[in-house]
């Protein structure tokens, strides 16, 4: 009988303490918390990624406790666009959050919910600790979108602390500094002769200021970022949170955010994850913005309702990745439309309106980019050089082509030359299956063309004024704001620049207001 009962007992308590076991592996190894921290406007100008004249030694311990991703990208050049596609893990184009400033926003298709919803039903606390979502679908207000809305930048609430102890939470904070305007840095004030401006920019002291001024403002968001991480290590849940910090899209310079270049779509990117992913590496996959969505699902232990675009970033499928994508359409009431495919050696990028200008009228730029002013006075005047003055050209080439090893800063358009005839066609069939496949890309209509709605030529000196004066003739929300170029006559363009003189060049402990380069818009007043 003795040797019955241990027949018996002993497989029942080997499975009990296997049970006992398991249970307390599971309350060992909770669900990991999660914080995404995105800077708004900047490339990978980061001490860590080797960019001179900067300091950034919070951001740079960050990518020293993790992974640091040499290839980064974004889908979208605008902050709309971008954040549409981060917030589903979707290209924003698949599910019609493609147009910036979309005025007749739409559900999200396909049963496709956003990302933190997803959290949500899985169990975990969200919160948005600061005040942007700004995304191209409805719902799309941070109330709707995230259980808890605190705001860390203003006030300094921290919305992990509402959480429920028996829940993991699910964070997102954005810090808007490195948006125009920027403040200088009295702390660390940058000398213009420890910068280096890309060989597509003019090489003038009013250039290198205003190339420093937006430094010296990323030195100051690097503090808070390091501010914020210190109250996740005095909270005791820097352990198990996973952190990523990104920037939303490229930098705010000429050539940079709205355009398809590595300067409007190349971003930082690092991800710790204390006890799994190993700090110090540096990763050259080619990798997009949307993939966090995948890999903070994964490590989660949440399946998406619909399987993503974006893939796990410690995966295979990422590992083995060819080609990044990105399109840019409408920005504002400036309409165009562009495509683009990157590997690590090719860009090859689509001009789908290639009769437009690169640099059409557009308030927020010439309102806000400096550099603008002191380039179009040198073009008018034939002082650029053939690289900086083809992107003020009056109309684009159909396709530009780009060998990145030989040509980094995408200078030379090789797309004519019959030595990358092979690699043009590959990356257009390429391009094309993404277009057809993936994002279902839509036709351009006339109504967004536009091409009969505005007088062949400009009637003022600066578009500006043009459209400021013709509000109620036209619905600039569906034909855009017309294509002529120059935006400005020399002239104008040289008052801009005396404007902007005093204001680039101010002191690091001067509050000079940054001036009105174009016509402010008036204030709606507030109804009682």
């Amino acid at each position: 009988m003795k040797k019955h009962f241990l027949a018996h007992i002993i497989p029942f308590l080997s499975v009990l303490f296997i049970g006992v076991s398991c249970t307390q592996q599971k309350k060992e190894q909770p669900k990991p918390n999660i914080l995404w921290i995105t800077i708004e406007d900047w490339c990978p100008d980061l001490s860590c990624y080797g960019t001179p004249g900067i300091q950034t030694p919070f951001v740079d311990e960050l990518a020293s406790q993790g992974m640091r991703f040499e290839n980064a990208f974004t889908t979208g050049a605008v902050c709309s666009a971008s954040r549409t596609a981060m917030m589903t893990g979707f290209h924003q184009n698949y599910v019609g959050g493609n147009q910036h400033r979309t005025h007749d926003k739409k559900p999200l298709p396909y049963g496709i919910k956003p990302i933190p919803k997803i959290f949500e039903e899985a169990g975990y606390y969200t919160s948005l600790m600061s005040w942007k979502t700004d995304c191209n679908f409805v719902p799309n207000k941070k109330e709707e979108l995230f259980m808890d809305c605190t705001d860390w930048t203003k006030d300094g609430k921290l919305g992990w602390r509402n959480c429920p102890k028996d829940k993991p939470f699910f964070a997102r904070v954005t810090f808007g500094g490195t948006h125009r305007s920027w403040n200088r840095d009295p702390q660390r004030p940058i000398d213009i002769k420890d910068v280096e401006l890309p060989p597509y920019y003019a090489d003038t002291d009013f250039n290198r200021r205003d190339w420093a001024n937006g430094l010296e403002q990323m030195q100051i968001v690097d503090r808070q970022v390091g501010e914020l991480l210190q109250k996740l290590e005095e909270d005791g849940l820097a352990d198990n949170t996973i952190v990523f910090f990104i920037g939303d899209h490229g930098r705010c310079h000429i050539r940079g955010k709205q355009f398809l270049y590595d300067g409007g779509i190349s971003i930082p990117m690092i991800m710790r994850w204390p006890n799994k992913v190993k700090g110090g590496q540096v990763s050259s996959d080619m990798v997009m913005a949307i993939d966090i969505c995948q890999t903070i699902l994964d490590a989660s232990g949440i399946e998406a309702p619909v399987p993503l675009h974006g893939k796990n970033l410690l995966g295979e499928e990422v590992k083995n990745r060819k080609y990044i994508f990105a399109a840019r359409d409408k920005m504002d009431e400036t309409h165009d439309a562009m495509r683009a495919i990157r590997s690590k050696d090719y860009k090859l990028i689509l001009n789908l309106m290639p009769e437009h200008p690169y640099l059409q009228y557009n308030n927020y730029k010439e309102g806000a980019y400096p550099m603008l002013a002191e380039m179009n006075i040198m073009y008018q005047k034939g002082e650029l050089t053939p690289a900086q003055a083809q992107f003020f050209a009056a109309k684009k080439p159909t396709i530009e082509l780009f060998d990145l090893n030989k040509d980094p800063h995408e200078i030379n358009n090789v797309a004519s030359d019959p030595a990358y005839a092979a690699i043009k066609a590959e990356l257009l069939n390429e391009l094309k299956n993404w277009r057809t496949n993936v994002i279902k890309d839509k036709e351009i209509t006339d109504e967004f063309l536009a091409n009969t709605v505005f007088p062949q030529k400009c009637p003022t000196p600066t578009v500006d004024e043009w459209v400021s004066k013709n509000k109620s003739n036209y619905d600039f929300n569906v034909v855009g704001w017309p294509a002529w170029y120059p935006t400005r006559t020399l002239q104008e363009w040289e008052i801009a620049r005396e404007k902007w003189e005093p204001y680039v060049f101010r002191d690091p402990n001067s509050d000079i207001e940054r001036p009105y380069i174009t016509i402010p818009k008036k204030k709606k007043k507030k109804k009682h």
